[in-house]
């Protein structure tokens, strides 16, 4: 009875995945190619690759068309394989500094040092919905865009970074520090990183860790986390201000392993965002601000941004709540999503020892029947 029940249940799996396939075969819509996903669905490659922890588009790609769309069942196969690879080697520190822009925006400061770069971004465009993929929200075709756009703004401008504009501009954190406005929370030793793909992270926990886990935290989880507690420690509303907002190129550098020299081998794209928050709390030195940091993989400034906002909380929750808790043990979409997923699976012999322990304890109870008469005078 128990091996047919498992033969059936095998069976009935087999048939499930027989259909999946069977349906995508006899789809009258041609298959999705990894250079459509990457090209055109760039920001949810981008979003696997930062939850999938692994930088990859070919294979975020395929993960994403295998998922059907689903972004955290396309990291969870993409972290599953990751976990098959080898270590080869280790990477050197990257200076952020070294970002090749894409993409930068000061809200701060209407003159930053260094260039206000707006790339490639939705935010100043209408949410009207397109639905001929040729033609833009602005009703201009982007083939032909208008001549007064093809202005140089030396302050301002939506172009790419040209070879002959320099690729490190200066930081807004920077000009802080030289007027003595912000706390200066830099180390003077240089511990190592916290590997969390090796090491379970439990609070206390170091900063490395806290920001490993968001950088692979699943966007939304984050998000709402962030919009949860953005009260300060005194109960009322953060101020908060974005400092930089970044996306861009990252090189890669790995030791030579026989010129003993940092030798390049590529690069990827990150977005790396600095939040500045007004420091007004009790026993906080309001003369000052304080700077979260926020860094994940591909384009993805949401993340960055309740990233760089919850270092901050953190650092000033100082482990009075359970926010930090929260940030590295509920923000995992694999963890979260493991757990939901697996309550579609038979849980027939669970529930039915628990419909027997309720049948016990009723039977323990006294009978109604039997209770005295109460009687009035």
């Amino acid at each position: 009875m128990g091996y047919a029940a498992a033969r059936g249940g095998r069976d009935a799996i087999e048939a499930a995945e027989r259909l999946i396939a069977r349906d995508r075969a006899e789809s009258a819509a041609p298959p999705l190619t990894d250079d459509q996903l990457t090209d055109r669905m760039r920001l949810a490659v981008d979003r696997v690759m930062g939850e999938g922890g692994l930088w990859e588009p070919g294979l975020a790609a395929a993960a994403l068309r295998q998922s059907e769309g689903d972004p955290i069942e396309a990291a969870h196969l993409v972290r599953a394989y990751r976990s098959t690879l080898p270590r080869l080697a280790y990477s050197e520190p990257a200076d952020a500094d070294d970002l090749e822009l894409l993409r930068r925006i000061v809200p701060a400061y209407q003159r930053p040092p260094g260039p206000q770069l707006l790339g490639r971004t939705t935010d100043y465009t209408g949410r009207m919905l397109v639905t001929d993929p040729t033609s833009s929200p602005s009703g201009d075709d982007p083939h032909h865009p208008d001549p007064l756009d093809a202005a140089d703004d030396s302050e301002t401008t939506g172009a790419v970074p040209s070879v002959d504009r320099p690729n490190r501009a200066g930081r807004l954190l920077d000009l802080l520090r030289e007027l003595d406005l912000v706390v200066d929370r830099r180390r003077s030793d240089d511990p190592e990183p916290v590997d969390i793909t090796r090491h379970a992270v439990r609070p206390p926990a170091a900063r490395s860790a806290r920001l490993a886990v968001m950088a692979r935290a699943e966007t939304g989880a984050l998000v709402n986390l962030w919009y949860r507690n953005i009260l300060g420690p005194d109960g009322y509303l953060h101020e908060i201000t974005l400092g930089e907002v970044r996306h861009g190129r990252l090189p890669v550098d790995v030791r030579h392993p026989d010129l003993d020299e940092p030798v390049t081998i590529g690069s990827v794209r990150v977005t790396e965002v600095e939040a500045i928050e007004d420091l007004d709390g009790i026993g906080e030195d309001r003369t000052r601000f304080d700077v979260g940091y926020g860094m994940c993989l591909g384009h993805n400034e949401k993340k960055a941004i309740a990233m760089a906002n919850l270092d901050i909380a953190c650092e000033r929750d100082g482990g009075a709540t359970a926010l930090e808790q929260s940030v590295l043990m509920t923000t995992d979409g694999l963890d979260a999503t493991g757990f939901l997923e697996h309550l579609k699976l038979p849980h027939y012999v669970t529930f039915r020892s628990m419909v027997e322990r309720k049948m016990a304890q009723r039977s323990d109870l006294p009978d109604p029947a039997d209770a005295p008469e109460r009687t009035t005078a």
